[in-house]
């Protein structure tokens, strides 16, 4: 079988993570390079493939089985739609579009054009959320009661001096990072149906927050607390514990997502289990059975590229879906609206 051949646009960090997964794979293969900036030309020498400086110019000389749109988050809704006209598949990073405005609109015309999406939510490829959710599936845990997770890290003052936007509003940890944790969340617990926030920036004084404090209610009943900040000094967040991106230093005795049934509790992703061993005799004053459940580390980019040639040949349906992607982005956007107003956000369900 031919390899599908799959182009990226965007040679940016994210692109470079994708054309580096292209071109390790062993089903599909990296065929162009897509980005007008100079250091693309780098980067497509590197990789020893053609560099366009457009979409057009691609889709007319040398359409792909596939397309990677790693390009800034303003271009996702054009960049998108350029490719649905020309009818090929895409792997469109999250966000899914900068507003839920943009994004109601595209999910609209994805599923009119009925070419297939995949949202660039990597962790949904992750062995260890597979895992997790094995477990929550399983009913090992029983009815599930609640969820509590944390993403505090400690961002250098670097960061902000080197792209000073990060400092003002339109950043932030929420629009920035929390998106990744909603979609883990979702998949663990199911859709989010209404959320509150407090918010600060009391730390840095940035006109943006540096730390939140989240309530999170969802649809099974199940009610769930987050605390996000970068600026906390601290190892609990999915990057510094879940030993996937090996540019992050890892501690294997943390989790950052703890999520209880009324018969056990599982700790993510150290995957530490405890359960009652006998439903019918369940108290605090009984001991817990003590496990780790098995699983393996992988790099969930890699897998994340071959479920999406996957898709692009039509074999299977993508794992995140536009509307996936929609509702991540409703959740953020909530988020944002009950951290300024104090209010409980209530979200739109489809």
């Amino acid at each position: 079988m031919s390899k599908t051949r799959i182009a990226v646009a965007g040679a940016g960090y994210i692109g470079q993570a994708h054309i580096g997964a292209a071109a390790a794979s062993s089903t599909c293969t990296l065929s162009a390079i897509v980005d007008p900036s100079p250091a693309a030309k780098d980067v497509a020498e590197k990789a020893n493939v053609p560099l366009y400086a457009t979409l057009d110019e691609l889709f007319t000389k040398d359409k792909p089985d596939g397309i990677v749109l790693a390009t800034p988050n303003q271009l996702h809704v054009a960049h998108a739609k350029q490719s649905l006209e020309a009818g090929v598949p895409m792997l469109l990073e999250k966000p899914i579009a900068p507003t839920v405005a943009d994004a109601e609109a595209l999910v609209h015309a994805v599923e009119d054009a009925d070419v297939p999406i995949l949202i660039g939510h990597h962790r949904a490829h992750s062995p260890i959320m597979a895992k997790a959710r094995q477990v929550v599936e399983s009913g090992v845990l029983g009815r599930l009661v609640a969820v509590t997770g944390t993403a505090m890290y400690l961002k250098p003052d670097h960061y902000f001096a080197d792209a000073p936007w990060r400092r003002e509003i339109g950043a932030g940890p929420i629009l920035l990072n929390m998106i990744h944790e909603v979609h883990n969340l979702r998949m663990l617990c199911g859709d989010i149906v209404a959320v509150q926030a407090f918010k600060s920036h009391a730390t840095r004084g940035f006109a943006v927050e540096d730390t939140v404090a989240i309530n999170l209610r969802f649809e099974s009943g199940v009610l769930g607390t987050f605390l996000l900040s970068d600026t906390a000094a601290s190892a609990r967040s999915w990057e510094q514990t879940s030993q996937e991106n090996k540019a992050y230093p890892t501690y294997d005795d943390e989790d950052c997502y703890l999520i209880a049934g009324t018969n056990g509790s599982l700790g993510i992703p150290t995957m530490r289990l405890k359960t009652y061993p006998r439903r019918e005799d369940r108290s605090w004053w009984k001991p817990f059975e003590v496990g780790v459940v098995g699983m393996v580390r992988d790099d969930p980019i890699k897998h994340q590229m071959e479920h999406f040639a996957a898709v692009a040949r039509g074999e299977v349906a993508p794992l995140v879906s536009a509307r996936d992607g929609l509702k991540n982005l409703r959740v953020t956007e909530a988020i944002v609206t009950a951290a300024t107003s104090g209010t409980v956000v209530e979200i739109p369900r489809d």
